[in-house]
């Protein structure tokens, strides 16, 4: 009823029965209540246009190679992340900065040699991680154990190289077994008398001559702090036996010196 005492009073009221603006929602993308697909039409790089409150991003089936430094906008309420089927090959130690509360990320199907345990700091939310199909052949146990929240991970499908250098990963799913999905995919690759072998299946005895062999940073400071002693130590042996061997054959001439020139005054 107050609407209708003036022009002003009538024009404030339509503004406000206006409805809101839509989000903008990326010309590659389908958008729906959080949701934002832009699957499949060859994106090269993470759309940057994408609305605060955006909850779910699937970004398979494209052609994006790498993840840079903050390859994505403020996005405080992302809690699912899907890249599978790229070619992604490279991820920014800061390039997941700001999806602090991410609970799912699907990196499968991609190109991923390596992880550093940057890579997953920001992800202090992180329950599910799938990696499987990629290009990794070891993992640091630092990028695992920076996932305070992880339930579940895929690992299957990696050309795993069951050597000493796999050692700490077997040691991480060993003792968090509950957490590992598809467990029986989880094969060696190489050495090729390993192929097909589950990781899962190693024992402890089976990295016996691994934990045997490795040297803590203590055994190498040691190393590295005898090392020059024992060289200079060695070089002051040998010129003192060289000394005492040079004095000994001296003294084993001069008596036949003195001999021969004590012959030679009487005659």
């Amino acid at each position: 009823m107050g609407c209708w005492r003036g022009p002003s009073t009538v024009l404030a009221c339509l503004l406000l029965l206006r409805p809101l603006p839509l989000p903008a929602c990326p010309a590659a993308c389908r958008c729906s209540s959080g949701d934002v697909d832009c699957s499949a039409h060859a994106l090269r790089e993470v759309p940057q246009s994408l609305s605060t409150n955006t909850s779910a991003l699937w970004l398979g089936y494209n052609f994006i190679t790498v993840l840079g430094p903050r390859s994505f906008p403020a996005l405080p309420g992302l809690l699912v992340l899907s890249l599978p089927h790229n070619r992604l090959a490279l991820i920014h130690s800061q390039a997941l900065e700001g999806l602090g509360a991410l609970q799912e990320l699907d990196l499968s199907n991609n190109y991923l040699s390596m992880l550093t345990p940057e890579t997953f700091l920001p992800l202090t939310s992180l329950a599910m991680l799938n990696l499987g199909s990629n290009r990794l052949e070891e993992l640091e146990p630092g990028v695992l154990q920076s996932l305070p929240q992880l339930q579940a991970l895929l690992l299957q499908d990696n050309p795993w190289v069951c050597s000493c250098g796999i050692l700490p990963l077997w040691r991480w799913l060993s003792h968090n077994r509950e957490k590992v999905q598809e467990k029986s995919l989880l094969l060696c690759r190489f050495p090729e008398q390993l192929n097909k072998y589950p990781i899962m299946a190693f024992g402890n005895e089976s990295f016996r001559q691994c934990q045997e062999t490795s040297l803590s940073a203590r055994h190498y400071i040691t190393f590295l702090t005898i090392g020059p002693f024992s060289f200079m130590a060695s070089i002051l042996f040998c010129t003192f036996m060289g000394t005492i061997t040079v004095i000994y054959h001296n003294l084993r001439r001069e008596p036949h010196f003195w001999r021969r020139h004590g012959i030679c005054r009487g005659h």
